[in-house]
């Protein structure tokens, strides 16, 4: 085995498959959490993003015509770009809400 299939192959000790799905959805699932509490919301609502990506992959043929294309398709990206608008455009909610208190500003330059 070469180095570069050594650093680069799918296979290892831990299988690297799952190491890069547990450190690139972890953080992803924390943040969306978040901000989803920030919006005042469970986080419950992240379990929106996973029925989007079962839909995504799911094998629709089954269904009649037009069907095929509104389960498989529509409506998982009318729940992505929901779920974007929402988490990425609309401000949180201001105060203290049921996940915990208000956030403070980020100051960017230090105080002289």
């Amino acid at each position: 085995m070469t180095l570069q299939q050594w650093l680069f192959s799918i296979k290892g000790r831990i299988g690297r498959r799952a190491f890069i799905l547990v450190c690139l959805l972890w953080p992803t699932a924390a943040v969306t959490i978040k901000r989803l509490h920030d919006r005042g919301k469970s986080g419950l609502w992240a379990l929106l993003m996973i029925l989007a990506w079962m839909l995504l992959a799911g094998n629709w043929s089954v269904l009649p015509g037009v069907w095929q294309w509104v389960v498989g398709r529509f409506v998982p990206t009318l729940i992505i770009v929901m779920m974007f608008i929402d988490l990425g455009a609309f401000v949180g909610t201001q105060g203290e809400n049921k996940f915990g208190k208000d956030t403070q500003d980020v100051r960017w330059k230090a105080e002289p």
